[in-house]
């Protein structure tokens, strides 16, 4: 379930990519859940030709995943197939995290990938012979265009797995068989303890996902045999700097293009890049929390295990010997003065038990990413409310029960009238959750007991960290808005008068300022969402 203030923010973000009319259909599905084309053209109340072309957009830029169900038809009509469509949340706020991924990408594969990288990003998805039209748009007439780099440079990224095959656009959910549905009829009571259901969304995405086996496929004999020509013509309405629009999905029937069924369309794979950056997030935590080194042996092992992780919040890594270990470690930066002394002892500093029979070590990293959490958690109190509230704070979230105020008081050194105060206004604000209890005795006597509910509370805090990350664009465009004009003028002409070069420097400082705190803010908007 996503939070208001996370809807109000993807809607926000489709409208500065993307336009009003794609954030008024998004925020429709967003709102209302999973819809059929009738009913977002009845609660958007916008033309049957805009949705279309609102949808197919969205499509294509990997923020609606359409699918197709069967329902039964009305009184004495054959049951009939609908196409339903969905958004994809997550996928919508990654748009934040554009400057990330291509940093990611530059530092490991270098700047030719990184071209062909922020084409899939700005178009969302392209065939091979639409990228190599893309990059031949960008190449001087001077320059010759060599088709070889372009290949090279796709292979790195498929290879490293930041580049997927792109899910199948429309795929048919079938209806339930006849054990499954009496199953369902049962109701939640006779559900067995773990048996999760899966929902309609779920379905679907796992319906649209290519299998493993081609998800990474890069069919390099059909490229050599790409023809300019029709490549040409197919990518005529894709420039540099614009949004590509073509209909490459007929929305009523559900029905690829045929010229499109003959191409593989490709698409930045989030959950490659999201798995990049916490594991960055994991070895940055390690470090401050430990020290160097145990951030040296912990990117050794999770770049030893991440070809091996099935999916990105994984808990732990995958076991790895001691040997394997010392060789990776020695490699990094940093690591070659280690001996494997130095190394045991960093991996139990990082959680590890001593192996008793084959020396192999797995880490944690659930268990990382909850200290990570609970110390940003514990920061914003402190911040916010003080250092009594802190120390009250911290004591019951490391105790993870109920306590009765005079023994937080006591325990945390606080006045019991301040610690009441306190303890009221963390409860009113969501961190806390609080439970009255009545004895009844010669006379009747209440207790107020307080605790941590981690789960709520994670909500809580993500929800305003949502907030926070709108009231930041929201700014940052006023700030660009009030000096639209100065930004408008040529900059020579700007340093030529003091007034207007004071004004320039302050919004160029104010913006660094801005977008490095959106920036710090996403890194913990990740830690309590994709992590």
């Amino acid at each position: 379930m996503v939070s208001q203030h996370g809807i109000k923010l993807a809607v926000y973000l489709v409208s500065s990519f993307y336009g009003d009319h794609n954030s008024k259909v998004c925020e429709c599905l967003l709102r209302r859940g999973t819809l059929t084309l009738a009913q977002i053209i009845r609660f958007t109340e916008l033309s049957r030709e805009i949705v279309r072309h609102c949808l197919l957009a969205l499509i294509h830029q990997n923020c609606v995943q359409a699918f197709s169900i069967q329902q039964e038809g009305a009184f004495g009509e054959a049951p009939k197939v609908v196409t339903h469509y969905m958004a994809l949340f997550d996928n919508i706020i990654h748009h934040m995290r554009f400057p990330k991924f291509i940093a990611i990408v530059k530092d490991e594969l270098g700047g030719e990938c990184e071209k062909v990288f922020e084409a899939l990003l700005q178009h969302g998805r392209l065939s091979f012979n639409q990228i190599v039209d893309r990059e031949k748009q960008t190449v001087s007439k001077e320059e010759n265009f060599d088709v070889d780099h372009v290949k090279e440079s796709f292979n790195k990224l498929v290879n490293g797995r930041f580049v997927e095959r792109c899910p199948a656009p429309e795929p048919f959910l079938a209806p339930p068989s006849d054990e499954e549905t009496p199953a369902k009829k049962r109701g939640a009571k006779s559900t067995k303890v773990g048996d999760v259901s899966e929902s309609i969304e779920q379905r679907a995405l796992a319906a649209a996902a290519p299998m493993e086996s081609l998800r990474f496929l890069a069919e390099t004999l059909n490229w050599s045999d790409f023809s300019d020509k029709s490549s040409e013509e197919k990518f005529t309405s894709v420039k540099t700097g614009e949004k590509r629009k073509q209909d490459f999905l007929e929305t009523d029937g559900g029905l690829l293009d045929q010229d499109e069924k003959k191409e593989v369309l490709w698409r930045v794979n989030f959950e490659e890049l999201i798995r990049r950056l916490r594991h960055q997030a994991c070895i940055a935590n390690a470090k401050s929390r430990l020290n160097d080194e145990c951030g040296i042996i912990l990117g050794a092992i999770l770049e030893l295990t991440r070809s091996s992780e099935s999916k990105v919040n994984i808990g732990s890594t995958a076991s790895v010997s001691i040997n394997d270990i010392y060789d990776e470690v020695i490699k990094k930066k940093g690591g070659l003065g280690m001996n494997l002394e130095r190394i045991r002892a960093s991996l139990v500093e990082l959680g590890c038990e001593m192996p008793m029979l084959v020396e192999e070590y797995s880490i944690d990293l659930k268990s990382i990413i909850d200290m990570a959490q609970n110390e940003e958690v514990e920061s914003i109190v402190l911040k916010r409310y003080g250092r009594e509230a802190y120390r009250m704070f911290r004591f019951l979230s490391k105790s993870g029960r109920l306590h009765e105020t005079d023994k937080i008081a006591d325990t945390t050194f606080v006045e019991k009238k301040d610690a009441i105060k306190i303890l009221y206004k963390l409860w009113k604000d969501d961190y806390l959750q609080m439970e009255k209890v009545t004895v009844n005795g010669a006379r009747q006597t209440h207790f107020l007991l307080w605790k941590v509910n981690r789960q709520s509370l994670c909500q809580h805090v993500l929800d305003e960290m949502y907030h926070a990350a709108l009231n930041l664009r929201l700014r940052i465009a006023h700030e660009l808005d009030q000096e639209k004009e100065i930004l408008q003028m040529p900059k020579d002409k700007v340093g030529e008068v003091e007034e207007l070069r004071k004004r320039y420097m302050r919004l160029k400082k104010v913006s660094i300022i801005y977008e490095s705190s959106l920036m710090n803010l996403d890194d913990a908007l990740m830690l309590f969402h994709d992590f």
